[in-house]
């Protein structure tokens, strides 16, 4: 099975998150291959990988409560890139907790689900610690937020292997 995450990163820390994100995945079964995509850098974004995933997480920075225009950016323009069927999931990194986070996490799976994906946040199926909408990482506190982020990437690959 293969697991994409498509993410942009300019500071590096939405990077850091994702690498995180990464090493939970593959916690979840040695058969996972995961490919990391910054979404800055669209000509490195390989996409038969992206179009055989069965999975594909997002990270993208708060800005102004909202997604990255990168990442709005690749909803509207890629349509090379098929994401119809497969499982979205998302993570954002933010300057401060109270900065909308959780509304750029919601307003990726919506772009998600219009592009015909199935949105999971990980929700209350696996307990304590519950992951709501996605985990959101402070910039000044991505290495305290490593648990979370790995558990979510172990979570979401989890449910991968159960429905594909």
């Amino acid at each position: 099975m293969k697991i994409t995450i498509l993410y942009y990163s300019e500071t590096g820390n939405t990077e850091r998150a994702a690498e995180t994100v990464r090493d939970g995945i593959l916690s979840a079964d040695e058969n996972i291959e995961v490919s990391l995509m910054n979404i800055a850098d669209e000509d490195r974004i390989n996409k038969d990988f992206l179009n055989e995933s069965s999975a594909v997480i997002f990270g993208t920075p708060c800005y102004v409560a909202n997604m990255c225009w990168q990442m709005k950016k690749f909803f509207d323009t890629r349509f090379d890139c098929k994401l119809e069927g497969k499982l979205a999931a998302c993570f954002a990194t933010a300057g401060c907790m109270w900065g909308g986070a959780d509304q750029a996490i919601l307003t990726v799976l919506q772009h998600a689900m219009t592009r015909g994906m199935l949105a999971y946040s990980t929700g209350t199926e696996f307990g304590r610690p519950y992951i709501h909408l996605g985990p959101i990482a402070i910039s000044k506190e991505i290495d305290e937020m490593s648990e979370m982020l790995f558990m979510f990437g172990n979570r979401v690959a989890r449910k991968a292997l159960e429905l594909f």
